[in-house]
């Protein structure tokens, strides 16, 4: 499922899929997309690239051709890549550069950048 606050320029993803299960948030204030592995028990942060990553009025319409066509005939798929590396808790310098949104969803988690 998909929530896109507009006023707070956030958007929220759950995928729920047994093993597969995550959380994502799409902070587009703090510009910074924070995905929550509930396998892996861990937070995976990453700066968001205007280039790459679609536009918050994009979103909403690429969701939206997704549910109703089924397959989104757009340029604008977004796949990640993470590589395992060095984790760390996270500390309120942290959580003031990602924001409360961020700090909400990996709190307690090992952070990887």
């Amino acid at each position: 499922t998909m929530t896109i606050h507009s006023e707070e320029r956030i958007v929220d993803v759950h995928v729920r899929s047994g093993v597969y299960s995550s959380d994502t948030i799409f902070d587009y204030t703090k510009g910074y997309i924070a995905t929550r592995l509930f396998s892996r028990n861990a937070c995976f942060i990453m700066k968001i690239k205007k280039e790459i990553i679609p536009e918050l009025q994009e979103i909403g319409r690429l969701a939206f051709e997704r549910e109703t066509m089924r397959d989104v005939y757009s340029p604008n798929n977004v796949w990640a890549l993470f590589q395992a590396g060095t984790s760390r808790l996270g500390h309120l310098k942290d959580w003031i550069l990602y924001g409360k949104h961020i700090e909400k969803l990996c709190t307690g988690l090992p952070l990887y950048q």
